[in-house]
Formats: C-alpha cells, sequence, structure tokens
C-alpha cells in the first residue's frame, strides 16, 4: 500500500520536494475522512504518526484549493470517480463518449499501466494517465502533474478516475468540485456498511452492473437505505451501461450540477 496515508505511515515528508499553495477553501470533509481513517486503525493512534498525517493532507488541501482554482479560471467542472477496482468506471467513461452535451476529458490513475487511459483514448476522450506506483490514491500533486497535459480551454468537464481502492482516495482532496462513487452489483451487498468513509464523501452514488442482478443476492432498495443512513441527502442512480437510458440518467445529473455552477 502507499506510504503517506492511514494505510501506512513510513515517509514522514513525502511531498517537501513539491511546489504548493496556499489557500484557504473548507476541506473538512476531507479531515474528517482522514479522522475517521484513524479512528479504525488503532495501530495509528498516536501523536507523532496523527501530526505526520495532518501535516501531509494540509500539504494536499493547499495544492487541492490551486487545482480548483485552476477549474474555475477554465470554467470546467472536476468531477472525482471512486470505486473499488472493476466496479466500472472506465466502462462507463467510456459509453459516455459521444453521447454527452459537455465536452470531457480525464485524468486516469493506476498503479501501473496504461490501459485505461489507452481505452479512453480510442473512444476519442482527452485522456492522461497518472501511474501511482506503490501509491493506493490519486492526492492534488498528481492531478496538478496531470493538468500540464491535459489542456482544459476545450472542457466542460474534468473527470479524475480515481485508484480503484475504497479506503484511501475518500482522506484525500484532489481540487474535485464533487464525488461520485460507484459499487457494482457482484462486490455484495455489504460494500457500503463496510466503507461508510468513502460514501460519506459522495454525492452521487452509482449502483452499476445491474444487468446482472439476477445472478447475484443483492437487495438494492435495502443497499439505497443503507447509504442513505450514512449521508441522507446523497444522490443514488442505478447504472447499466449496456442500457443507454441509465447512461443518460448519469449524465443528465451532470449537466444539471454543471449548469448550477455556470
Amino acid at each position: 500500500m502507499c506510504k503517506d496515508c492511514g494505510c501506512s505511515i513510513t515517509d514522514h515528508d513525502h511531498h517537501d520536494d513539491h511546489h504548493h499553495h496556499h489557500g484557504d477553501h473548507d476541506h473538512s470533509h476531507t479531515h474528517q475522512a482522514a479522522h475517521e481513517t484513524l479512528h479504525h486503525n488503532p495501530q495509528l493512534n498516536d501523536t507523532k504518526t496523527i501530526a505526520v498525517i495532518k501535516k501531509i493532507l494540509d500539504k494536499n488541501d493547499q495544492e487541492a484549493h490551486h487545482n480548483r482554482e485552476h477549474f474555475n479560471e477554465h470554467g470546467v467542472l472536476a468531477i472525482n470517480l471512486m470505486s473499488s477496482p472493476g466496479s466500472g468506471k472506465t466502462a462507463l467513461l467510456e459509453a459516455m463518449a459521444g453521447v454527452t452535451p459537455f465536452k470531457f476529458g480525464v485524468i486516469e490513475g493506476d498503479l501501473e499501466t496504461s490501459r485505461d487511459a489507452d481505452r479512453l483514448i480510442a473512444k476519442g476522450i482527452s485522456a492522461v494517465q497518472i501511474q501511482t506506483g506503490s501509491a493506493c490514491h490519486l492526492d492534488a500533486f498528481m492531478v496538478h502533474k496531470g493538468l500540464h497535459d491535459l489542456p482544459l480551454a476545450p472542457l466542460d468537464v474534468c473527470f479524475i478516475e480515481n485508484v480503484g481502492n475504497l479506503v484511501c482516495p475518500a482522506s484525500y482532496d484532489v481540487g474535485s468540485h464533487l464525488n461520485i462513487v460507484l459499487v457494482s452489483i457482484p462486490e455484495g451487498e455489504d460494500k457500503i456498511a463496510k466503507y461508510p468513509v468513502m460514501f460519506r464523501t459522495a454525492d452521487l452514488i452509482l449502483i452499476t452492473k445491474t444487468d446482472l442482478l439476477p445472478y447475484f443476492k443483492y437487495d438494492i432498495e435495502r443497499e439505497k437505505a443503507e447509504a442513505r443512513k450514512i449521508k441522507p441527502n446523497v444522490d443514488i442512480l442505478e447504472v447499466n451501461i449496456n442500457d443507454e437510458s441509465s447512461v443518460k440518467r448519469v449524465i443528465e445529473w451532470i449537466e444539471f450540477k454543471r449548469k448550477m455552477r455556470a
């Protein structure tokens, strides 16, 4: 796992070699997520470790503020896509290609390979691959680097497709305006309850691969209720990428949010 988040602290000054920018944007949800990560990892609850995590998150938040300003200057809505591996983030973006009323690009995060970015580029989507190595999430510095290679001027929306992981990405603000979290039917009914920190950060939850419902024991209405216990006002949509109407509902949600910001 990565060296700079709640899963394993070994490098105390991970980003000291990066430039960073100061800002006063409120990221209380990010710090709350980090606090909950610590709470559920008793081995991390010592003063020195907490101080290290706070230092890392504070630097990250400064860079996230800079990223968000950059998106704002270009009139681009930034959306952080998060989920476990294989939930269908890239497949959803592929299904949206050529159908959206807005132009979008993608900053793609994976530990290794450029396969997902290559898939998106093959669909005519502007995409930049960030290989995180051992890091199990994207952070604001990685996204900032991606922004140097992804021209924002032609775009209306930028998706930040995070590394597949239901834990660490929740604690790192990357400079997005909205968070979308995907959970797929094959993952089972317990993921929302087991990973509440991630789903508490969501503005929209997508329950994906609903075409597989006949083959799995999955009470979709109970899962929606579980999500709303964690975050009562969260929006939830069911998605099957083979059903264009369900993909269009996601697009409509994004377009509504985009117009609200305009």
